[in-house]
């Protein structure tokens, strides 16, 4: 919790943060989220019941003096004021406003069911924004090819390992920047530790061996600050996932991909897709080469398959034809 200001809240909810760190063995990331989550609730809580100046500045509103007797007298409908002012004032869309949700109600189960200090949990029926559920964006074989064929320059040898990774492992972005020479054994077998510290075992198939074969030949040796480190910077330390995107983004670009809302994310989406599409790979197998916890996760791959068999029929040019009606009717 180190990215944390313990100043900045009150310790109520301090405990609970590190309750999410240690006990749930939440990342950093999404500590912070939910810090940033509740402390814009309190805030809002504060302003909109007249416990600071109207001219407060709200990113400056002091929320270190609540403690539990405010938080029991928080309602249902607090909570819905709130998500409207997210949306209509903060312009949060339906995503973001469901993050805020998830971090409220987990305050109030922690508060209800670990701490016992409230009765009953007055956020225990508070619904999330319905969320457009969009398929995934993702590269085509054709265009995953071609982005492959379009990395060169100088670290040519890591950026085309790096990025092999990707569309044939479905790795994350951290998990490949958290890579170790010791996670290697054989040069087939690599070990990943993903969400929550969890390790998977991932399966190199010939193109992942060849190209972290080749990488492998030219890495830095001498001088090189962080030896166990796999994929280096230019400064001879552990790569940035700064760096590896922006890596990405250049070659997309040369590829001609630019514009099209495409990420190092998306590779991973491309990965999966292969695989499902052409690969005919099960999704509970598929599941656990992605490292999802919950199968409905990795089921989003099907209905990127069932969505273009749809397409595919309404392309056909008779999609529009009518029967002819009956002129005696």
């Amino acid at each position: 919790m180190s990215s944390i200001n313990d100043s900045e809240f009150p310790s109520i909810l301090l405990d609970f943060l590190h309750y999410l760190d240690v006990v749930k063995n939440k990342s950093p990331l999404t500590v912070q989220e939910y810090a940033t989550d509740l402390r814009t609730f309190f805030r809002f809580l504060k302003q909109s019941r007249c416990l600071v100046p109207a001219s407060a500045d709200f990113d400056s509103i002091d929320i270190t003096d609540l403690d539990i007797s405010f938080i029991r007298t928080i309602t249902l409908s607090d909570a819905y004021s709130f998500l409207s002012y997210c949306k209509n004032e903060r312009h949060n869309n339906a995503t973001t406003r469901a993050r805020k949700v998830s971090s409220i109600r987990g305050l109030f189960k922690y508060l209800t069911v670990q701490m016992k200090l409230l009765d009953e949990n007055p956020m225990q029926e508070l619904d999330t924004p319905k969320q457009k559920k969009a398929l995934p964006k993702y590269l085509t074989l054709d265009q995953s090819i071609s982005l492959l064929d379009h990395i060169e320059g100088k670290n040519k040898e890591r950026d085309y390992c790096m990025i092999t990774f990707f569309l044939n492992c479905g790795m994350r972005l951290s998990e490949l920047v958290g890579l170790n020479l010791s996670d290697i054994h054989d040069n087939e077998i690599i070990r990943v530790t993903g969400k929550g510290d969890k390790e998977r075992i991932l399966y190199l198939n010939q193109a992942c061996q060849e190209a972290l074969a080749t990488y492998l030949k030219v890495r830095p040796v001498d001088g090189v600050k962080d030896k166990n480190a796999l994929f280096l910077s230019s400064r001879l330390q552990r790569i940035s996932p700064k760096t590896v995107q922006h890596v990405v983004y250049t070659f997309l670009d040369k590829a001609g991909l630019s514009g099209q809302g495409l990420s190092v994310h998306k590779l991973r989406h491309t990965a999966a897709t292969l695989m499902y599409q052409h690969g005919k790979v099960d999704v509970l197998v598929l599941k656990e080469i992605l490292g999802h916890e919950n199968l409905g996760t990795t089921e989003i791959y099907t209905h990127i398959v069932d969505d273009q068999i749809k397409s595919a029929v309404d392309a056909n040019p008779l999609h529009r034809q009518k029967a002819k009606k009956d002129p005696q009717k």
